[in-house]
């Protein structure tokens, strides 16, 4: 079956995000490899032997995934947005929230005329989420 996942660069942050991003929503990094943990550590210079050459987060038969990249390639992300439907406004405003600590709310969640509750925010490793619960049926 094909796959649709949403794959992030970060800034050397990625190894740090994953492990937020594994508390905060319950999931488990399935993989999370560095550079000096490849074949291809001679190729890479040292100080970057600690940064992510892959990771894979996976969330009820989904997967996000991210490395980090060298500064001179990465670009904060900009018209994306990682896309989290919650069942439950409670627990909506409690991963939002988390992911507004440190970070910048673009709008605060709130109830809106499509949703118990819905907000969008860029987190402190710069990925900017939509968190959205839906009205109960």
């Amino acid at each position: 079956p094909m796959e649709l996942n949403a794959y992030l660069n970060f800034n050397g942050e990625c190894a740090a995000a994953f492990r937020f991003y594994e508390g905060l929503l319950g999931g488990r990094i399935a993989m999370l490899q560095t550079h000096g943990d490849s074949p291809m550590k001679e190729h890479v210079p040292a100080n970057w032997h600690d940064k992510v050459l892959h990771a894979r987060l996976e969330l009820d038969g989904q997967a996000l995934m991210g490395s980090d990249v060298p500064p001179d390639r990465y670009s904060a992300p900009r018209g994306m947005y990682v896309s989290l439907n919650v069942p439950d406004a409670t627990q909506g405003k409690r991963i939002f929230d988390a992911l507004a600590n440190g970070g910048r709310v673009e709008m605060p969640f709130e109830k809106t005329f499509w949703a118990a509750g819905f907000g969008t925010v860029v987190d402190r490793f710069g990925v900017p989420w939509m968190v959205n619960c839906d009205q109960p049926s």
